[in-house]
């Protein structure tokens, strides 16, 4: 180890000590990282000045040597002597540095990029804040509304998940009571004891008809869907009559059982109390469309930063010409298939 690099690593080391990880530093701490700050920069001067006039910038001086003091400080903040000395995190931090520094400041000077004519463009320059200062590409792609969709969508999938819960203990209840009526209606001594597969909800059904007990979960199941489409979702008293087979009025003494029922459910079982305190409401209407102005268009904003290099190429009269005989053609054709489809039908 040469005597800069152990002068380097002394120096460094000094800055570490008296850099609190936590709290705020001391009047005297802050003036030994000064010094030894200080200290850094004369040790790595001539190696400062060798890459400024490697990278071409000995006419933007200042500068080059503001962007390698920046360039010593984050090597002492990503410092680890278990992996390489210090000189080593200095010297690829000031080479990047100076890169950035090149590339903002003239074009792309290899000769792969003056062959095509190339130009190299900051992405931090694309855009500009409200007070002028450059934006990062992070801040352009952020998406500020994705925390309340990703907080909105666990919402909503939890209020389904209890939804669910509360419908089946409700649909359990109303099988316990089927179950209990036909188990009171008389049987002739001679008709068999039937035995169900298994236990279904802690339910016995010994000396129950299956047929009956099929018919009771055909009707459960048709009940089940008519309240989870009227009371949990967009459902209109049509569509559920028509697909149910169920008459409006049946439909609407359905609903308006299951409302009561599951408020006095949701009050006593603990398991819901978060739904306790909102009655099941009406069937809730479809949303109205969104304003023109607050949709989403179907092409992309050609002003937005990232789109600003995109190249546009005008179309020629004669393949403009084609393109819409071709179009022409082809709706023509589907004209002619659809014709042809009604005829078949009729």
């Amino acid at each position: 180890m040469s005597k800069i690099t152990a002068a380097l690593e002394a120096a460094v080391a000094v800055v570490l000590e008296n850099t609190p990880a936590e709290g705020s530093q001391t009047a005297r701490q802050r003036a030994n990282v000064d010094r030894a700050f200080a200290s850094i920069l004369k040790l790595i001067a001539p190696r400062i000045r060798h890459f400024i006039r490697q990278y071409g910038l000995t006419a933007h001086w200042d500068d080059a040597e503001q962007c390698c003091a920046i360039a010593a400080h984050r090597a002492i903040q990503a410092y680890d002597p278990e992996k390489a000395q210090f000189t080593t995190f200095v010297n690829w931090q000031i080479r990047g540095e100076l890169q950035s520094l090149r590339f903002r400041l003239m074009t792309d000077q290899r000769p792969s990029a003056k062959k095509v004519e190339a130009t190299t463009v900051s992405l931090n320059a694309l855009a500009t804040g409200a007070d002028g200062e450059e934006l990062s590409p992070e801040a352009l792609i952020e998406d500020e509304d994705a925390l309340g969709r990703t907080e909105s969508a666990a919402s909503d999938y939890l209020a389904e998940g209890a939804v669910e819960s509360l419908i089946d203990v409700y649909v359990a209840n109303l099988r316990k009571v089927g179950i209990q009526q036909l188990r009171r209606r008389p049987r002739s001594r001679t008709e068999p004891r039937p035995v169900a597969e298994g236990p279904r909800l802690r339910v016995a059904t010994h000396g129950i008809d299956p047929e009956e007990l099929e018919k009771l979960d055909a009707k459960l199941a048709r009940d089940r869907e008519i309240i989870a489409r009227r009371l949990f979702d967009t459902g209109t008293l049509d569509d559920v009559s028509n697909d149910t087979g169920v008459t409006k009025e049946r439909v609407r003494q359905i609903t308006k059982r299951a409302t009561k029922a599951l408020t006095e459910l949701a009050a006593s079982d603990p398991r819901f109390a978060v739904m306790a305190d909102y009655a099941a409401a009406p069937a809730r209407r479809r949303p109205a469309p969104a304003p023109a102005e607050t949709r989403a268009p179907l092409l992309p904003d050609a002003g937005q930063p990232h789109n600003r290099l995109a190249r546009v190429t005008a179309v020629q009269p004669s393949a403009l010409a084609t393109a819409a005989t071709a179009a022409t053609e082809t709706v023509e054709a589907a004209g002619r298939i659809a014709l042809h489809a009604s005829e078949t039908r009729h």
